[in-house]
């Protein structure tokens, strides 16, 4: 892991205190309905105990709607900050979900290990060749017949939205954020032979599906 991740990790270690209430600030009540849209989208609805990995999945909101919608699958929370998979704990049943701390970058799962790989508005924060890396290590570990959800941001239109979203991108650092989040479905497909696009209601986020094969739907 580069100094810059080690460095984002404490960051998230120490903001994981106060991280869902920013969330509930920033998404304006619409972040429980975003993370059920994602959880829908998914797949695997024929298999009543799929295996579901969430990646960089924070303190859980997502985890948590997997859990309600798969009461019966395997729940893998993984992130590699560990601020942030003890706020899973304390929101969701332990028993159900199992935490794993590691880098997106470098799975530590078997190939085609899961129904489902998630991953929520995370891989913007990765930089060219680990974004890319995180990308083919999903791959790797979904199964054929599986997917990869991945929600991104949308770029708002709103002019005010828009310079607070700059703003953001340039808090991160670098300009590699903004030109993955304004790349379309590029970076997706150079990984992925399939891939589609949804929007969210609040058309504030964008699902992207990926597979390695074609929908049987």
């Amino acid at each position: 892991m580069t100094n810059l991740r080690k460095g984002r990790r404490r960051y998230y270690d120490i903001f994981s205190s106060v991280y869902d209430r920013f969330i509930q600030l920033h998404a304006h009540g619409e972040e429980g309905s975003t993370r059920h849209f994602l959880v829908e989208m998914a797949y695997p609805k024929d298999i009543s105990n799929p295996y579901i990995l969430d990646i960089c999945c924070g303190t859980g909101a997502v985890i948590e709607a997997c859990v309600l919608r798969y009461p019966k699958g395997l729940v893998v929370g993984y992130d590699f900050s560990h601020g942030m998979l003890r706020k899973v704990r304390e929101r969701t049943d332990a028993r159900r979900v199992a935490l794993v701390e590691g880098d997106a970058a470098v799975l530590p799962f078997a190939d085609e290990s899961f129904d489902l790989v998630t991953c929520s508005h995370a891989l913007y924060e990765l930089k060219g060749q680990a974004r890319r890396s995180a990308l083919q290590e999903m791959k790797r570990v979904v199964r054929p017949a599986g997917s990869v959800l991945l929600m991104e941001h949308e770029v708002p239109r709103d002019c005010v939205r828009k310079f607070f979203f700059n703003l953001r991108m340039m808090a991160m650092g670098s300009d590699d954020a903004r030109e993955f989040v304004t790349s379309g479905l590029t970076p997706f497909r150079e990984v992925f032979p399939y891939v589609s696009l949804a929007h969210s209601q609040s058309g504030k986020s964008r699902l992207v599906t990926c597979r390695k094969e074609p929908s049987g739907r």
